[in-house]
């Protein structure tokens, strides 16, 4: 059975620790952004937080999903996961809220969901009364907005601090370790460009996915109120589902790296080309290359050589990282 997410209270919303920012494991925040006005509006009803929200519009364009009630919520790719059950389309956020509103009133409503949306282009003033103290990080902050859905389970790079809002969210999280027990699908082709586990949550197959019970067995789940955050530490697997007719959440994500060392993927990616395929006992050499230089790497790996001459075995700043992207480019090239 998932064991619940660890909870705290009482921490000051303008002054996030660095014990929070900083923590290894997932954390829910019971109350953390229970002060600020668009979610004493969602308390009071979901056509009082569309207002709110509204008040802060711009009228550009978001990007809106719409599936066929029969998919329950569940955005996902089609029968031979060659496209996907839903469609995609630009439209403005009162047009969406509006849908949402009629939805509401369906007894069998489509799926509608408008993913990451940067709520200083959006909602321009929204922070400042809506907001948390991140010290010296400067974390984007980006607007989600649906009705009950379901969002299969994915990773992101960025540690995520997720804030609901509006309604109620459940979170199933899962240790980054777990990845051969949740049947990722393409890294190539994803609904919202992360691979996504393919096991269905609500109606589990454990004949087709047995390693999934396992799974199951590591998972962290909280459910939340508006009101309430959790937070997910980079490249934990996720998945979240929508409870209510007008669920809003509001995420913070930020690196503990810093930019110029670029995204991960792009070496995994470059390892599929370049290794998966070798004899055996040369991905056995390179794997010990890897261990060597990357994943047990520290002084002692260079220590015998003097640090001016240390080249890309130095530290990474940007000045070093271009010259390693140009030499990654030039490898490509051949």
């Amino acid at each position: 059975m998932p064991t619940p997410i660890r909870e705290i209270t009482g921490v000051e919303a303008r002054a996030l620790p660095d014990s929070l920012l900083d923590a290894a494991e997932p954390l829910v925040v019971r109350g953390l952004v229970a002060g600020w006005p668009l979610v004493q509006a969602a308390r009071s009803s979901p056509a009082e937080a569309a207002r709110y929200l509204l008040a802060h519009y711009t009228g550009m364009k978001v990007t809106v999903l719409f599936a066929p009630p029969d998919v329950g919520g569940r955005f996902f790719y089609n029968d031979d996961l060659t496209g996907f059950n839903f469609r995609r389309a630009k439209t403005t956020l009162d047009s969406v809220l509006a849908d949402l509103g009629r939805a509401a009133r369906d007894p069998q409503p489509p799926a509608i969901y408008v993913g990451s949306t940067l709520v200083d282009e959006c909602l321009p003033g929204f922070r400042a009364h809506n907001d948390l103290g991140f010290g010296a990080r400067a974390p984007s902050a980006s607007l989600w907005v649906g009705n009950r859905t379901r969002i299969a389970a994915h990773h992101d790079l960025p540690t995520n601090l997720a804030c609901v809002v509006a309604g109620r969210r459940r979170f199933t999280l899962f240790p980054p370790e777990q990845v051969a027990n949740l049947y990722v699908g393409p890294l190539d082709l994803t609904p919202a460009g992360q691979a996504i586990s393919l096991v269905d949550f609500a109606r589990p197959d454990f004949v087709r996915f047995p390693k999934f019970a396992e799974a199951l067995s590591q998972s962290r789940v909280a459910e939340l109120e508006a009101g309430d955050a959790v937070l997910i530490p980079s490249l934990w697997w996720h998945s979240i589902e929508g409870l209510d007719a007008l669920n809003a959440l509001v995420n913070y994500w930020w690196r503990r790296t810093p930019e110029h060392r670029g995204a991960p993927l792009g070496a995994l990616l470059h390892a599929v080309m370049t290794l998966r395929d070798l004899p055996p006992e040369e991905r056995a050499a390179w794997r010990e290359m890897f261990r060597h230089y990357v994943f047990e790497s520290g002084e002692e790996t260079v220590a015998h050589i003097p640090p001016a001459a240390r080249g890309s075995l130095g530290p990474v700043d940007e000045a070093a990282a271009r010259k390693l992207r140009a030499a990654i480019r030039s490898l490509l090239d051949r």
